[in-house]
């Protein structure tokens, strides 16, 4: 498959980022007392039919999916050539450092002002402005390992995701315990209800078949109308199952160790793996076509270039869309989704967080435009894994803590992986 500039994995992208970006505002349920924003409920937690609707909102493994797909070819080059892997992922990690470090420092600069003024601008959105650096962690995770999934691919094929799908499923059955057939039939509900230290070792695995089903596509091995519409019906045989057998339906729920298919992973989130890269293969042709007939590979590519700024920033909007709204009065607090009122309400809020996070991408964009220059990543592995275990652990504080104290903390790790994944200049 040629990589000159394809616009088809740039438009998979942008589908991806409007969807999470969308769906964040949606979810997101401001609460007002006496003209107050006091703060936030979760359309999940509002809304059980919304659990369904996640089916197609979580879009992570389609990221992950096209990241790894578009990425193949460069990984074969530099074996080719010779070039260290942990170099290439030190400039990825330079690339997610840079802007994160200036989004965290606005982060603690509110953090401050907040504490000095005695406002509590930021309470009802503490860990709200935070919890989306998650998906950055697992890209670069994921993205440390690219080789080795390119090198299963090219050894077993398909046979490399079968082998990621046994393995979480005999983490799920250890989770479970079953201990007899019957116990098969509340087989999901025994797993949420077990949280082992190896659960989380699908933390890894389950993004890791998103990662080996990007490949195997960019690889062509799965390709036709047939394979899309096979691929879908299995995700939603899967889906309809893994509900059946007592696993949550939410695939979205970001309930740390309690009734999630998220945190820790399991294999009910698979089901929306199949789904994804049906979709990818069942539209690939005409899709790809549109696009080249248009020409819109370049519109595409531009989309994608803001992409990072828009998912790190469309968070914070929500703080300014939330002060709009109740100068304007308008029903951004319309109660429960049953209510009349409620839908036009969530348009009114969405098109308030558009509106604010306009001048902002601006703004970034034109800031990053203005320092940014031909800055090479570090060559030396001690360098490269110091920075790197600093910008993980810097977005894992961040993302645990919230806007207050994690930006705080999460800020000085930050940039020191942004220092230490940099070339410098011998003196």
């Amino acid at each position: 498959m040629d990589n000159a500039r394809d616009p088809y994995p740039d438009a998979l992208r942008t589908l991806a980022l409007l969807v999470v970006v969308l769906g964040h505002w949606v979810a997101t349920l401001p609460r007002f007392e006496s003209e107050r924003l006091v703060g936030t409920a979760h359309i999940l937690d509002a809304w059980p039919p919304a659990d369904y609707f996640t089916w197609l909102a979580q879009v992570v493994p389609l990221f992950v999916f096209v990241s790894a797909a578009v990425s193949v070819d460069g990984v074969r080059q530099r074996r080719r050539d010779g070039e260290p892997h942990l170099q290439w992922w030190a400039e990825r990690g330079l690339g997610l450092a840079r802007p994160t470090l200036t989004y965290l420092a606005v982060l603690a600069g509110l953090v401050l002002l907040s504490l000095l003024t005695r406002e509590g601008i930021l309470e009802t959105l503490n860990h709200s402005l935070t919890v989306h650096l998650w998906f950055l962690l697992i890209l670069l995770g994921v993205q440390l390992v690219l080789p080795l999934s390119v090198r299963a691919d090219e050894r077993w094929g398909i046979g490399a995701v079968l082998g990621l799908v046994l393995l979480i499923l005999a983490v799920d059955a250890l989770r479970a315990r079953p201990g007899s057939f019957v116990e098969l039939a509340r087989f999901g509900s025994s797993v949420t209800a077990q949280h082992d230290r190896f659960a989380w070792g699908n933390a890894v695995l389950v993004w890791l078949v998103a990662q080996q089903l990007g490949i195997a596509w960019w690889n062509g091995r799965l390709v036709g109308r047939g394979v899309g519409v096979g691929l879908v019906l299995l995700g939603l045989a899967w889906l309809t199952v893994a509900v059946a057998v007592g696993y949550p339906v939410s695939m979205v729920n970001g309930n740390l160790g309690g009734h999630t298919n998220l945190l820790p992973p399991t294999l009910a989130l698979l089901g929306v793996m199949w789904l994804q890269a049906g979709g990818v293969v069942l539209f690939e042709t005409p899709v790809r076509t549109f696009l080249q007939r248009r020409r819109l590979g370049r519109s595409m590519a531009l989309l994608g270039a803001l992409g990072l700024q828009l998912y790190l920033w469309h968070k914070l909007a929500e703080l300014p869309a939330a002060w709009l709204g109740q100068r304007f009065g308008w029903p951004l607090d319309a109660g429960m989704p049953s209510e009349p009122g409620f839908w036009l309400g969530r348009l009114k809020w969405i098109g308030l967080c558009a509106l604010v996070i306009a001048p902002v991408l601006v703004a970034v964009a034109a800031f990053e435009r203005h320092r940014r220059q031909a800055v090479a990543a570090a060559q030396g592995t001690p360098s490269i894994a110091a920075g790197g275990a600093a910008l993980l652990a810097g977005l894992g504080v961040s993302l645990l803590l919230g806007a207050y104290p994690g930006a705080l903390v999460g800020l000085p790790l930050v940039a020191m992986a942004s220092w230490l994944l940099r070339a410098h200049r011998q003196a």
